[in-house]
Formats: C-alpha cells, structure tokens, sequence
C-alpha cells in the first residue's frame, strides 16, 4: 500500500526490532496497535523503517539477503517476488501462539507470508461536493469532475488496482493489458496529481482541490474521524482487494524476536485494535467488526466482490506493467 521517505537509525541496538512499516495513520495505528504491546511483553524496542511496498521490496533486494529490516509490511503480490527470489525466512506457526486463529487463506506458499489484513481501493469522495455518490469506476469520467480528481501512480497500490480495473471493464486481461491502458491515459492525463504517497490526498481534499479520488476506505476512514468531509464508495463492478502482508527478510538476526512481532499483529486483540482504528478488515477469525468500521471497511457484499488478484500473476507482471506506464501514462 504506500510511500513516505525511509528513515532509520544507523545501528540498530541488539534489542531493537526494525519494522518496515507504511506510513501516515498506518504508521500511527502500528504503533499503537502492535508496537505498544510487543515492547510491553518483551522489554523490546521497536524502530520503524517508513515506507511503500515497492521502496521494501527493492531494499531486500539491493541488501541480498542481508536486510536492515527484520519484519516488514508489504503488499501480498511483491511478497511472492521476495519469496521467488529467496529472499525472505519461512514463518514458523510454532512460534505464533496465534496461527491457529487466523483464517486459512491469510498464509502465504511456504509460509513465506500471512495476510494481516484486509482492505481494497475504491472510490472516495467529498459528499459536500458530490451529491450523488458514484457507483462505477467509470463515473470518475463525469464532466462534472473536470480537473476536480485525482488517481494514483502505478508505483502505489491504488493506482495498479484502478489500471486493472479499467482493464478488466474494457476487456481487457492480466495477459493483456492494452485496453486498460489505452483507458486510463486520458484519465491520467486530467488527474490533480498521480500521487505516489497515500496522505498526499488529505490536503487535496482539505482545501478542495479534488471532490473524488481512487483512495483507499481505511485511509478515509481515518480523514473522516479528523474531520475531512469525505465518504467511501464501492464501484458496483466489485473493488480490487489488497492484502497487506507480513513477511521477515532473508539475514535478520532476530529470528524469534520478529516472531513475537508477528504474534501480536495476529492476537485478536492487535487485530481488534487495528481495524477499529484503520477501518481495515481482520484476519483473526475471532474478531468480530463494530457497526461503524463494518460500514466503510470490505465486509459483507463488499467483500464478497472484491477482486483479488493472483499475487504470482502480478509478481511476474508487474515490471513490464510498470515500464509502459512510465513510457505511455506518467508524466
């Protein structure tokens, strides 16, 4: 999901845990969520290394196995690309008290990833300005929204998804990306920004610089409770699913130690905590969603037609998706 600049300590002590985290209210739900407890149980620190998907996969690449993180959050289909590449430690559900309650589906091949949790991107839009909310992806297209919008840069989830998307609607497949790219480059083109970092939204909407945007509902959920006039819609197309994931670098030294992370961003009450905080759904099968998080995270019928794409498919993909982008779509 989400870029900000990376950041860390030069040397991180012996007892300190370097966590990959996205950033913004993400960060901040951390934090408050896992961090606070996982300190508290182990005497333990935690340093959090800010940043996107993209940003961890390419620094486990560059250190070849000899990552500065120990634990990062990444979204499911580079997660693959690390696993492919050998670059990640298999999880031990020996050392996760917790792995028995989390729904099958959120381990990843080998155990090289679990799922922590459930989000999407959609449609997200100022209902002060927006007196009809839209029901399709396509509605972004409305003159009404004439320089008033804004979509995001393929670097960033959201803007992947919406190019997919686009392509499906169009005909388009994951073997075949044309058509969604010949559609989204006008809309591009007519984009506020292609925002490459998730809060980059906030202040659009703030001075009302955009009245819709392809954004994701927990972020929104989060603006809305600070008082950002904003709502969630999910295109009756069906939403695409993202799967933030949680996944150890191949080197760290701190095996057992990421462990007892990873256990707490499972237990029910981390999970609890997170999405009653981010708005995001939950992979413990004991948690059950107050009415307000359920309203606006992917529950129900919304969940029931989020489109989750085949993480292997994306992985091989991806690179070449992104190479025409920067060629045909970026500006």
């Amino acid at each position: 999901m989400l870029a900000l600049g990376l950041s860390l300590p030069a040397a991180a002590r012996a007892d300190e845990l370097v966590v990959g985290s996205f950033g913004g209210s993400f960060a901040d739900n951390v934090k408050a969520c896992h961090v606070a407890a996982f300190e508290k149980a182990t005497g333990s620190t935690v340093a959090l290394k800010l940043g996107s998907s993209s940003q961890f996969a390419a620094s486990v690449r560059a250190s070849a196995g000899a990552s500065d993180m120990d634990v990062i959050f990444i979204d499911n289909s580079l997660a693959v690309q690390i696993h492919n590449e050998k670059l990640n430690e298999p999880l031990s559900r020996a050392k996760l008290n917790h792995a028995g309650e989390i729904i099958p589906s959120a381990w990843g091949v080998d155990d090289s990833y679990v799922v922590a949790m459930v989000s999407a991107t959609a449609l997200v839009y100022n209902p002060m300005l927006v007196k009809t909310p839209p029901t399709s992806w396509l509605d972004l297209m409305d003159p009404q929204y004439v320089g008033k919008y804004a979509i995001g840069d393929i670097s960033g989830t959201s803007g992947l998804q919406f190019l997919l998307a686009l392509n499906k609607m169009k005909g388009g497949t994951l073997d075949n990306i044309d058509p969604g790219m010949e559609a989204i480059k006008p809309i591009a083109k007519g984009s506020v920004v292609l925002y490459t970092q998730a809060d980059q939204l906030v202040s659009l909407f703030e001075r009302g610089e955009i009245a819709i945007a392809v954004w994701y509902p927990d972020r929104a959920g989060v603006a809305a409770d600070k008082g950002l006039p904003v709502a969630v819609a999910y295109p009756k197309e069906g939403s695409v699913g993202i799967l933030p994931v949680v996944q150890i670098p191949k080197g760290t030294k701190k095996i057992d130690l990421a462990h007892k992370f990873i256990d707490v961003v499972l237990s029910a009450e981390g999970q609890k905590c997170f999405s009653e905080r981010a708005y995001i759904g939950s992979v413990n099968k004991g948690v059950t969603l107050s009415e307000k998080v359920a309203k606006i995270a992917p529950t129900g019928e919304t969940l029931d037609k989020l489109w989750f794409v085949d993480p292997d498919v994306l992985s091989r993909q991806i690179p070449g998706w992104t190479r025409r982008w920067q060629r045909e779509v970026a500006r």
